[in-house]
């Protein structure tokens, strides 16, 4: 059964030029017009587009700010960038749900874990968290409201196929975004393989 996503509206626009090239970024607001902090970063005119090259990005901040290599998050984040940006349309939605939703000081224990030897899910799990409390509500918000009929995701993580898909956003197509595995992140990578179902 089809959950009815939260309505947004556009707030603001403008452009971005980054490193990998031009882009625009957007913000939005919801039906109460309070502002939300989640964005949206958009190459060309996406709006009426199926299968729209898009990247759902759950905020790291140790690795995209910080450049952490315990995982491959900043990695992903700058091909779905460089990808976007050589297709010449597309929408990388920056969602801010650190730590798969735990937030980032009960990410920093659970990192603290994982040095004591758990895993990524075990250490979710002994904080009395689920593996992933991640919710798609208002990213399949953010594309209706950028007008994105359908979308091609680019991603390993089923998790994130269904949950759109329960807000009623059509996923036409999957690409897989693999990034370089390091010494650092193997195990990490592994662990979501082996217990969270995603497809390298």
């Amino acid at each position: 059964m089809l959950s009815q996503p939260p309505s947004l509206g556009i707030y603001s626009r403008a452009k971005l030029p980054t490193r990998h090239g031009p882009f625009e970024v957007v913000s939005f607001v919801d039906a109460e017009k309070r502002r939300l902090d989640d964005i949206a970063v958009v190459a060309g005119e996406v709006s009426g587009l199926a299968g729209v090259h898009t990247r759902m990005h759950s905020e790291c901040l140790t690795g995209d700010v910080f450049g952490s290599v315990r995982c491959d998050c900043r990695d992903q984040l700058e091909l779905a960038l460089e990808r976007i940006q050589d297709l010449g349309v597309g929408i990388v939605l920056y969602l801010r749900q650190e730590g798969r939703g735990i937030g980032i000081a009960e990410k920093v224990k659970a990192y603290a874990l994982q040095d004591g030897g758990l895993d990524t899910v075990e250490a979710n799990l002994h904080l009395g968290f689920d593996d992933d409390l991640r919710d798609y509500a208002v990213a399949a918000a953010m594309l209706n409201a950028l007008g994105a009929n359908s979308v091609a995701l680019h991603t390993n993580n089923p998790a994130k196929v269904d949950g759109l898909a329960q807000y009623g956003v059509v996923v036409s197509s999957v690409e897989p975004i693999v990034a370089s595995r390091r010494a650092e992140n193997a195990r990490y990578l592994e662990t979501k393989r082996a217990k969270m179902r995603h497809r390298f």
